[in-house]
């Protein structure tokens, strides 16, 4: 519970200490009742007006107080989830993109989903859980007060259960830890699901055997052990329960058993006893939940991605100074290694040794595994060299100035996402001069823009490619890295990326990297630029 008690930012805490404030009042007015009720049974000389005055105060008490207590444990839970999406979404952003792509997608939505909502559970539980364990150490100390003795044979049978708990909960935690590791396997394959859904569609065998030997496995798999752990934690609680009536029944039958017996002090001790069975209970429920949430820490943790405090600053870095005017961008030996494969042959891109200047227009060429990919991610500063540098202008690009390095550019991916609004981007009049780009992008007939927001994303494929353009251009970047953008385009549109686009860029003092295979277009380059397996072979300038 330390770890989780560790994530919960000061301003949420302020609110859970009120939250347990409030509850403590309840505690305190609820053993209030209890002793006025005890008081009542065995005293006949209370005045009736004294006995309800006080009831009514005591109800009043615990009744407000307990609103109090739920309606800022409720604004607690909402802020406490709040504060981790956007703590881990933030720093899944800041982690490095090697790493993540290495991670897979799978698990990172398995813990942006399940992992977050079981951490933001585990989290609101924890005010509720000390509100119970206040409310414990309050009755404690009426119960002490009413007989040492008595209290210290209830304590031993509460540290006998909980011994037993923790020891029969054990082997429930590692089915929970086994079910949460095949939702990581459910959610490859809902991924597969959803980006196979047509090859599904059209092969009937395919179809059933994947729904047999993937999801039916993998859902039954997860039923199992899920339910298997609820069992172990059933059988724990039952343990719990049986230990609790027979302190209970203990003390019915210890009542009348001796002369010295003080039959106020078994009764005060009973009604204390049914009344902290609630809170007990939910302590001993809320440790399945800890338990779980343990485990996504330990999920996150995997990833990679350390969860501090939200309101700590390195969870929130400056934002990164805009792109400057440059002069000259140099490769001095960068290489970049893949881990071995299977057969223990790891790819390496480089050492690249070249220099990139302001206006120039670049082709890249290379076959298929030669690192064009690779290339772009270390050109754009999206993967650190493992060797070798990068330098802007003599600068030493490290992890200290990447976000600024990668400020400079522009680029549109052969994997690229595009979102339904123009996020980030600001200035005078950004719906017109988006609707001017979508006119020279020929879609102005496809859709709108009307407050930054997009009316449509859903196009044709070579439609979309064009739209990743609109805001690349809108951001006016120094260099555009293009990955094999006209693929994708007919005929008619390849003409004019190649010969009116490009050609804007340039007049206007962009640096543009085109990875295109054609070879018709190369003419109209300043240079030609290709990579054989990792290897630089050739930089030369383009024929004209």
């Amino acid at each position: 519970m330390s770890a989780l008690v560790s994530l919960i930012p000061l301003r949420s805490w302020l609110v859970a200490v009120g939250a347990i404030l409030a509850g403590l009042v309840s505690g305190a007015a609820s053993a209030g009742l209890i002793a006025l009720v005890n008081t009542a049974l065995h005293h006949g000389d209370l005045s009736t007006g004294r006995l309800m005055a006080s009831f009514a105060g005591l109800v009043a008490t615990k009744i407000g107080s307990q609103a109090v207590a739920r309606l800022l444990l409720n604004q607690f839970s909402q802020q406490t989830l709040a504060d981790l999406c956007r703590d881990l979404s933030r720093r899944l952003l800041a982690a490095p993109l090697r790493h993540l792509e290495h991670v897979g997608i799978p698990r990172i939505l398995a813990t942006l989903t399940d992992d977050v909502a079981w951490l933001g559970w585990a989290a609101q539980n924890v005010p509720t859980a000390a509100m119970n364990a206040a409310v414990l150490v309050g009755c404690g100390i009426y119960l002490g007060w009413l007989s040492p003795s008595i209290l210290l044979v209830a304590a031993l049978v509460v540290g006998i259960g909980a011994v037993g708990y923790r020891v029969l909960t054990t082997r429930a935690y590692r089915y929970l830890q086994r079910a949460r590791d095949t939702r990581d396997v459910l959610f490859d394959h809902f991924r597969a699901l959803t980006e196979g859904m047509k090859e599904l569609k059209l092969h009937t065998a395919r179809r059933e055997a994947f729904l047999s030997e993937r999801i039916e496995t993998t859902t039954e798999e997860l039923r199992r052990h899920a339910l298997t752990g609820v069992r172990h934690h059933l059988v724990a609680d039952i343990w719990n329960q049986l230990l609790f009536y027979g302190l209970l029944v203990g003390m019915l039958l210890w009542a009348p058993s001796g002369s010295n017996r003080d039959t106020e002090t078994v009764t005060g001790y009973v009604l204390a006893i049914l009344y902290m069975m609630a809170p007990v209970w939910s302590i001993i429920e809320a440790w399945p939940i800890f338990a779980r949430g343990r485990i996504a820490l330990e999920k996150i943790a995997e990833l990679g991605v350390s969860l501090g405090r939200p309101d700590d600053a390195a969870s929130a870095p400056a934002r990164p100074e805009g792109p400057r005017a440059w002069h000259r961008l140099d490769f001095d030996g960068a290489t970049f290694t893949y881990p071995p494969d299977i057969d223990g042959r790891a790819f390496v891109l480089g050492p690249l040794d070249w220099t990139l200047t302001p206006g120039e227009l670049v082709f890249l060429v290379g076959g298929n595994g030669s690192g064009k990919s690779t290339f772009v991610k270390l050109f754009t500063g999206l993967y650190t060299p493992c060797a070798g540098a990068i330098r802007l202008d003599g600068q030493l690009i490290t992890d200290t100035n990447q976000d600024w390095y990668r400020e400079h550019f522009s680029a549109v991916f052969t994997d690229f996402y595009l979102f339904d609004r123009l996020l980030g981007l600001g200035g005078d009049d950004l719906d017109g001069r988006a609707r001017r780009y979508l006119v020279e992008l020929e879609l102005d007939a496809k859709l709108q823009i009307r407050g930054g927001v997009l009316s449509t994303t859903a196009l044709s494929h070579g439609q979309r490619k064009r739209l990743a353009l609109l805001t690349a251009f809108l951001e006016d970047r120094p260099i555009y890295v293009f990955d094999e953008w006209a693929a994708d385009q007919d005929v008619h549109y390849r003409e004019i990326f190649y010969t009116r686009l490009l050609a804007d860029l340039r007049a206007r003092g962009k640096t543009v990297v085109v990875i295109s295979h054609d070879d018709r277009y190369y003419h109209l380059g300043d240079r030609l630029v290709k990579l054989d397996y990792g290897q630089l072979v050739e930089n030369r300038r383009a024929a004209r």
